[in-house]
């Protein structure tokens, strides 16, 4: 089996409602482009990679000359090929790497009528569960602005209720940190028998980063996801708050694990099989974090369905995964996969069993959502439509003010 081709197509799938975040916001759609590598034998193979547009387009299509007769097999050599670790001082290549890795692992598994997990060394569960993923956001079509703590609850309650979820993630780093620990304290005492995390994108001043986890110590948290920046900010907050400490911004290659191994500064890594450069990655980073008793979850940077597969497949080999996965998947109005969006039930989404990643393309929606990208494009990830004029610093001073209720255009 060797590969003839690859494709690559940019779509605009239209999220619930714009979602802010610490850098500004997902204005109502996400971006995403969509891989294919075709094999001599005719089977196709499935990537995703977050954002994009003509340029990842011309990006995937100019991988060709190092992919042209490649056997998908050879999955070591396509790491060199496309990410040596020199080479790509020059050219940042990683998240292109995992999309071709997804779509390599995806044409195995259908040559060899077997679902990727088997070639990962085999599932240990049979569904991920998943926590919520709260945002504070925009109004969208025929939803309401999430602002207030009251909103919130309500939100996360609705959430609960549709999709069963038990542990719930807040993205902060929105509004003043005094603030979100209102919104935390009322999410805590919304839903007392669930777990909670926190992750303000480590916008936090090490002050606030301490004064924050101190106040949430008594309660059921999971973690505190990346208060504040960088390895060393992390390592000073964990020493002094009862509160495990977690990173998915500092931890996201294997030099930055072996740094965070001899000089603990996070509790737990959040494994991204975009940032680490495919799946594979993050299976072996998973077991140097199972032998020096680091803890796993895994981490959603805002996916479709074929990239939800490789986080359904990764989290179902993993022995040490004692965490709810993270999706942004169900503030997604819909999906490119054939069937429709995947199906929560209590909490968790069953893994694909199918050959390969276990999905396959709606080629309608595909084009669909590339004809609906191409009339709206995309939107700058780190600006907030509702600020124009503001961008975040680190640590961040300029919050927004939660008691200016704004309608935006999305």
């Amino acid at each position: 089996m060797k590969i003839v081709d690859i494709r690559a197509t940019t779509v605009a799938v239209p999220l619930e409602a714009p979602l802010r975040h610490s850098n500004g916001a997902h204005w109502g759609r996400f971006i995403r482009t969509i891989v294919e590598v075709e094999a001599d034998n005719g089977l196709v193979g499935l990537g995703e990679m977050g954002g994009g547009g003509e340029s990842a387009e011309a990006a995937f299509k100019a991988l060709m000359p190092y992919l042209a007769g490649h056997d998908p097999f050879q999955l070591e050599a396509l790491r060199f090929k496309i990410a040596n670790p020199t080479a790509s001082l020059y050219n940042n290549r990683t998240q292109l790497l995992a999309a071709v890795e997804f779509a390599c692992l995806d044409l195995i598994g259908q040559h060899l009528g077997v679902p990727v997990h088997d070639l990962l060394g085999g599932r240990l569960r049979d569904e991920v569960p998943f926590a919520s993923y709260l945002f504070f956001r925009y109004p969208g079509e025929g939803q309401d602005e999430i602002r207030t703590p009251e909103q919130l609850v309500e939100h996360a309650r609705e959430l609960k209720r549709a999709h069963g979820f038990t542990v719930h993630k807040l993205k902060g780093g929105v509004f003043p940190p005094d603030y979100e620990l209102e919104c935390y304290r009322a999410l805590a005492a919304a839903f007392p028998g669930d777990r909670l995390r926190y992750d303000p994108n480590a916008v936090l001043s090490l002050g606030e980063g301490l004064r924050f986890g101190r106040a949430i110590e008594e309660l059921n948290n999971d973690y505190l996801e990346d208060p504040v920046f960088g390895l060393e900010g992390l390592r000073l907050v964990r020493e002094q708050v009862r509160v495990p400490v977690a990173t998915n911004t500092v931890v996201v290659n294997f030099e930055q694990l072996a740094s965070n191994v001899l000089r603990r500064s996070a509790d737990v890594v959040l494994l991204d099989t975009t940032f680490w450069g495919g799946i594979r990655p993050c299976v072996k980073a998973a077991g140097v974090c199972e032998t020096f008793q680091l803890g796993v979850a895994v981490h959603s940077s805002g996916e479709l369905g074929i990239q939800l597969a490789t986080m359904l497949h990764l989290g179902a080999v993993l022995p040490n995964l004692t965490y709810a996965a993270d999706a942004h998947y169900h503030q997604v109005r819909d999906d490119v996969i054939e069937g429709g969006k995947l199906a929560y039930e209590g909490g968790a989404i069953a893994v694909p069993s199918g050959p390969g990643l276990g999905v396959r393309l709606d080629k309608e929606k595909v084009e669909r959502y590339a004809e609906f990208y191409r009339e709206v494009g995309g939107y700058p990830y780190d600006r907030d439509p509702g600020r124009p004029d503001w961008f975040a610093r680190v640590p961040n001073e300029r919050f927004a003010d939660p008691t200016i209720s704004v309608e935006v255009w999305t």
